[in-house]
C-alpha cells in the first residue's frame, strides 16, 4: 500500500493536543481522521517557536517598524513567532504541502481575524504570524470556522 503524501498542516490544537496557551484544546471539528490517514500534519507554531505551555496570552501589535508580539506585561515573543513562522513553512515546504487549516483569531494561526492588541478581546482585520507567512508563500490557508461551515 502506497504511504499518503500529506497535503495539509493543522494546528495541533485543533485535533485534540492540549498545546493552546491555556494548556486546553479546541476541537471543534472532526479532523483527527486526517492525521491519522496520513494527509495532515499536526503543528503548534507556538511550541516549535519555543514557547512552552500554558503560557500567557498574547497579541499582535502594529507599530512604526512592522509587529510586535507582546503579553499584556509587555514581555516581546516577536522573535518565538518569526522563528515559528519560518519553521512551520520549511516543513510545508519539505513535505509538499500546500494546504493549511489553522486555530481562528490565534497570534499565529489566525486568518482573516485577529485580536487588536490590546487586550480588550476587538477583533480586526488581520492574520497571524504563521498564517500570514503561510498565505504569503502560496500555502492556502483557512480557519477551522471556515471548515466549520463548510462541512
Amino acid at each position: 500500500m502506497e504511504k499518503v503524501k500529506p497535503k495539509y498542516i493543522i494546528s495541533s490544537c485543533l485535533v485534540g493536543v492540549k498545546c493552546r496557551y491555556n494548556g486546553t484544546c479546541s476541537s471543534t471539528i472532526n479532523l483527527e481522521d486526517m492525521i491519522q490517514s496520513g494527509e495532515a500534519i499536526p503543528i503548534c507554531p507556538e511550541v516549535i517557536g519555543g514557547l512552552p505551555t500554558p503560557r500567557e496570552p498574547v497579541e499582535i501589535q502594529q507599530t512604526e517598524d512592522g509587529i510586535r508580539v507582546t503579553n499584556k506585561a509587555g514581555n516581546d515573543y516577536t522573535p518565538q513567532f518569526l522563528k515559528s513562522a519560518e519553521e512551520v513553512l520549511k516543513i510545508c515546504q519539505d513535505n509538499g504541502i500546500t494546504n493549511a487549516i489553522l486555530q481562528s483569531r490565534s497570534p499565529s494561526c489566525g486568518f482573516g481575524k485577529i485580536y487588536d492588541g490590546t487586550f480588550s478581546g476587538k477583533l480586526i482585520e488581520g492574520n497571524g504570524v504563521v498564517a500570514d507567512k503561510l498565505f504569503k508563500n502560496g500555502i492556502s490557508v483557512m480557519t477551522d470556522e471556515e471548515v466549520l461551515y463548510q462541512v
